[in-house]
């Protein structure tokens, strides 16, 4: 049975200091702001493509996220990043992170 040497320092073998955890990289989505009627929360719509099983054609697809913007930046039909975290409320699990390209206003 080998212990280990005292002398050797095995400092930063870890992702983060006291976390058995790698530090994982939150997932980023970019869509259209659909709604920003709420308070600190805009809804993105982020279409995506699907190949047709049988008929090899492709079908667009959308999905709707609740999004946390804090400083209610984004207005609707911006072209925004959101990023994963936490679970903020019963429907919230996305965060505002940047407008991508925002509507042109006037």
């Amino acid at each position: 049975m080998m212990t280990p040497d005292p002398d050797s320092s095995d400092s930063g073998s870890s992702a983060a200091e006291g976390s058995s955890q790698p530090v994982r990289k939150r997932r980023t989505i970019v869509g259209t702001v659909r709604s920003d009627k709420m308070r600190k929360t805009i809804t993105v719509e982020v279409t995506r493509l699907e190949k047709h099983v049988r008929y090899h054609k492709y079908i667009r697809r959308r999905s709707s996220y609740y999004a946390h913007d804090e400083n209610e930046d984004a207005c609707v039909g911006d072209l925004v990043r959101i990023a994963e975290t936490r679970p903020l409320s019963k429907s919230k699990r996305w965060r505002f992170v940047e407008v991508v390209r925002p509507v042109k206003r006037g």
